[in-house]
């Protein structure tokens, strides 16, 4: 709820902080992480299993007004809990969390989405994180700064920290 208003787990307030009655929609599980696009779309990420009614295993977009979006469909989505996501200039999207599998493809806690959520078979982060991640920036150079609970990528010790090149690989002189 929201000042006694009931909302499922997502509202929009007004600049003044009143609700903004307008936005509707919600989701049946925890919201972790939002991301606003230029198209000013939603991207939301977390532990639900559907939105609206309609199933997105915990990656979704929201149209301006909180409906779902159809036009973004991330097959059976992440196995596991997206804690973090970040929009590239491109308008790719970076996710990061406890998942293993993202639509039936290994994906050990990081992915990259093409803008119609499909999976983006280009990001290849190999083994990625022993643990989950909680935090991901996108640099002005398009390299993916993550943090999380996480010591080793890719069996090279980051100790909960790492910055990614565009394709899914290490940077090694992050250090």
């Amino acid at each position: 709820k929201y000042h006694g208003v009931k909302k499922n787990r997502i509202a929009r307030l007004n600049p003044d902080g009143d609700l903004d009655e307008s936005f509707k929609g919600g989701a049946n599980g925890i919201i972790w992480t939002t991301a606003l696009q230029p198209d000013k779309k939603i991207l939301v990420g977390g532990d639900f299993g559907q939105i609206d009614g309609v199933k997105r295993n915990r990656i979704a977009r929201l149209n301006s007004d909180g409906k779902i979006d159809n036009s973004f469909d991330p097959g059976n989505g992440a196995n596991g809990w997206v804690y973090a996501m970040a929009i590239q200039d491109d308008g790719r999207i970076v996710i990061g969390g406890d998942f293993t599998v993202f639509n039936g493809r290994p994906r050990n806690r990081i992915a990259r989405l093409d803008t119609d959520g499909s999976l983006d078979a280009t990001f290849n982060p190999g083994a990625g994180p022993d643990s989950g991640i909680r935090a991901i920036a996108i640099q002005s150079d398009q390299k993916i700064l993550l943090g999380g609970v996480f010591q080793y990528f890719n069996d090279i010790s980051l100790d909960h920290i790492a910055r990614l090149n565009g394709n899914g690989s290490v940077d090694m002189s992050f250090v």
